[in-house]
């Protein structure tokens, strides 16, 4: 274990390496994430603010089988896409973000959310454009197969095969989402006093296979289902949380501001406030990581763009809103600075309102981490797809390495399990940022002359 421990520590540094700016030292790779999110945000026309009453007239009107092309209703996609999105990440998530940068940690989600749909949007509207068919008609899609795509256009075929394996490869070690497995257990633990991480990993890994080799019809059909349910309960949580100490919002609202600009020693200050914040956000919206771009791909959608704009609504839905809320529910409840870690500080937090309250906390966590282990585990064959082909036999090899890696992420530390994730995470972003800006010209023209020729459902005008 210390041997693992050590690894997990090295890979955390590369990936987090800092750089020195104005004074102070700021890790790379947030940099290399936060410039796209200015940059497509003003490229594309600001569209995280124009485009969101569009976006949801688009999903009111979505095309019927055979209208257009695809596996799943826009809808579908949508909501598995929110499964991976809204997981722990917005839970234990948040809390983290807490410990790590204090209370202005959480202004900065919201901001960076915000900035995040644009990118979204992108990502996934290249996602469309470059998704291909299988024999049987099947849809497959991701950066892997952007990246191969543009690097032929371009004349650099092994260059963009490069790094679409690279992003592929990437995909398959951040697509075993550790923390939900890690940070369920602990609320479940919390709860009924069972110590036997194994075991939780075990059966859950059972309830995910249910699904997982079901495919992407069982999928849809899943997270549909599920997604607006365990959204309702957590906010559900979070609202009778806020009630209760209402008197202390305004407090707790003048910590964040203020903790966005000066901070505490102990927590970084500023700087250590906007990269707590930059790295949950991304954790939590996976804007800039494209690995929502895979569910995309499978909608039917009746031009790229059209599914662009639907996928701006995840990190409103899961980051600004969710993430939000849910911080500013743990700052006024006072548990962020207690001694207590991940979901430990949400478990808190509920209980405050009643002492029944974490078991309500332990029902949702469940939700969140299985739906969004079922998402995850439909990403990674994506990815496993594109390096060792769509057969039946990859895919089930695939499936049954996926659930058997599971049970362990409940036994390890979270420290260790939040650097795997995170290195992971901001590995995938790599190329796919690179992508963005290879094709940051088509995109303007093809956002442009989307919205000059359709109304607001997609349909042409």
């Amino acid at each position: 274990m210390e041997s693992f421990n050590a690894w997990v520590d090295a890979l955390s540094g590369t990936v987090f390496f800092k750089m020195p700016v104005l004074g102070t030292h700021i890790e790379l790779i947030v940099l290399y994430l936060a410039v796209p999110m200015l940059f497509f945000t003003a490229w594309l026309g600001f569209p995280n603010v124009t485009q969101v009453g569009r976006a949801i007239r688009i999903l009111r009107t979505q095309p019927d089988k055979g209208e257009a092309v695809g596996d799943v209703s826009q809808w579908a996609a949508l909501s598995t896409a929110l499964s991976g999105t809204i997981g722990l990440g917005n839970i234990a998530g948040v809390a983290v973000a807490l410990t790590m940068g204090g209370p202005g940690a959480i202004l900065w989600m919201f901001v960076i959310g915000w900035f995040a749909m644009t990118v979204k949007m992108a990502e996934v509207t290249l996602g469309l454009k470059y998704r291909v068919f299988d024999d049987r008609g099947h849809v497959h899609g991701g950066p892997m197969y952007v990246l191969k795509a543009v690097g032929a256009a371009r004349g650099w075929p092994k260059a963009g095969l490069m790094l679409g394996g690279l992003y592929a490869f990437f995909a398959l070690f951040g697509a075993i989402p550790m923390v939900q497995v890690n940070q369920s257990f602990a609320q479940v633990k919390v709860v009924t006093g069972l110590g036997n991480g194994w075991a939780y990993g075990v059966f859950l890994a059972g309830a995910v296979a249910l699904v997982t080799l079901g495919g992407a019809a069982w999928l849809g059909e899943v997270a549909k289902r599920l997604t607006p349910l365990k959204v309702a309960v957590y906010l559900a949580g979070v609202a009778a949380i806020l009630i209760l100490h209402m008197d202390a919002i305004p407090g707790a609202l003048a910590q964040i501001w203020q903790g966005a600009w000066t901070g505490s020693a102990a927590t970084g200050g500023a700087v250590g406030a906007f990269v707590a914040g930059m790295r949950r956000a991304v954790f939590a919206s996976e804007a800039g990581v494209g690995s929502a771009v895979m569910a995309h791909s499978l909608a039917r959608a009746r031009h790229p763009v059209s599914e662009g704009l639907v996928a701006l609504l995840e990190p409103l839905l899961g980051t600004m809103i969710v993430c939000a809320l849910g911080g500013l529910a743990l700052v006024v409840a006072g548990t962020w600075n207690t001694g207590l870690e991940g979901i430990a500080i949400t478990s808190a937090a509920f209980a405050k309102v009643s002492p029944w309250f974490p078991w309500l906390l332990a029902v949702v966590v469940f939700l969140f981490a299985y739906s969004t282990l079922v998402a995850w585990g439909f990403y990674g064959l994506q990815a496993w797809g594109y390096l060792f082909g769509n057969g039946p036999r990859a895919q089930w090899a695939y499936k049954i390495l996926y659930i058997v890696a599971l049970p362990p992420a409940a036994a390890i530390d979270l420290g260790r399990v939040v650097g795997i994730v995170d290195s992971s995470f901001f590995l995938m972003a790599i190329p796919n940022v690179i992508a963005l800006y290879l094709c940051a010209g088509e995109l303007r023209r093809d956002v442009r002359g989307y919205l000059h020729h359709n109304d607001g459902t997609g349909r042409s005008a």
